[in-house]
């Protein structure tokens, strides 16, 4: 099943991203279910996140539904397995030259897919993408290779890309694009309406490729969600704290300049937001955060 136009990613719900509310396990599944029930068929995640956890908590939550019923996307890259936490900077990328050869990336690959769909109480992943990838996921061939391998043996159905948050991955990626296009089905970038660069300047180069994108963050941190006020308090340690002062405050005012357009076709700001992101041509699927 490929991706739908909505989807659900494991990094919300606050226990894994340091975004928002940290759910109890409970509300989390009881949230996930809610998201299937509500007619989302497209639910992402990573092993990283909670180091397996939050993989397991989406099979669990997904269990009583028909497997073929959802599309389940699978980020694989930072080693949870042999690679050190190094605080902030998060476990190392299984390329990481300390960790292994390039001759061993296929069966770290295999390894951290099989794990993953066990935990993920699955057979199979509809798409598998690079995570966060580090200089050699852009543009080693041997990188490439070990994912195409995950297609041949049956872990995955199709294959993308998915850069960290930091602005400077734009040409990185369209080189990746240029280079192993072939390969990838989809990409994920950041995107919304009050944060078009530098994610748009993908998009041409994927349309070229024929790549589809997975935008995310399609909420601009809680903007569009309509719940924030200038006042925001964030809890500590939520990401948020580390925009620049006066974010919300200058969002909520750009917000306010776009209403005759969100009112005119009685929208929420989070539909509009969905909406304007889907109106780019490779844009196939959004997840909010």
């Amino acid at each position: 099943m490929d991706l739908t136009h909505n989807a659900f990613g494991t990094w919300s719900g606050g226990r894994f991203m340091h975004f928002g509310e940290s759910l109890t396990e409970e509300r989390f599944i009881s949230l996930i279910r809610l998201a299937y029930d509500s007619g989302i068929r497209t639910f992402v995640t990573s092993d990283v996140y909670g180091v397996g956890r939050a993989d397991q908590i989406l099979g669990q939550a997904l269990n009583d539904f028909d497997r073929e019923s959802y599309c389940l996307v699978g980020m694989l890259g930072h080693d949870i397995y042999e690679g050190k936490r190094e605080g902030s900077k998060g476990y190392p990328r299984f390329s990481d030259p300390s960790l292994r050869s390039a001759s061993e990336y296929s069966s770290y690959l295999k390894m951290a897919a099989e794990k993953s769909l066990e935990n993920c109480s699955a057979s199979k992943f509809d798409l598998v993408m690079l995570h966060n990838p580090d200089e050699k996921g852009y543009n080693d061939p041997a990188v490439w290779d070990a994912m195409s391998e995950l297609k041949v043996a049956g872990f995955t159905d199709r294959l993308g890309i998915a850069p960290g948050p930091a602005n400077g991955f734009t040409l990185d990626l369209i080189y990746s694009f240029e280079q192993f296009g072939e390969l990838m089905d989809w990409a994920m970038i950041i995107l919304n309406p009050l944060e078009p660069w530098p994610g748009r300047l993908c998009l041409e180069a994927a349309e070229n490729a024929g790549i589809d994108i997975l935008t995310r963050v399609v909420d601009y941190g809680g903007i569009f969600h309509g719940t924030m006020k200038p006042d925001h308090k964030f809890r500590d340690g939520d990401h948020r704290t580390y925009r620049p002062s006066g974010w919300v405050e200058e969002g909520l005012s750009r917000v306010d300049k776009m209403r005759s357009i969100i009112d005119k076709y009685d929208l929420s700001e989070l539909h509009f937001s969905c909406l304007w992101n889907l109106s780019h041509a490779p844009v196939r699927s959004v997840v909010p955060t």
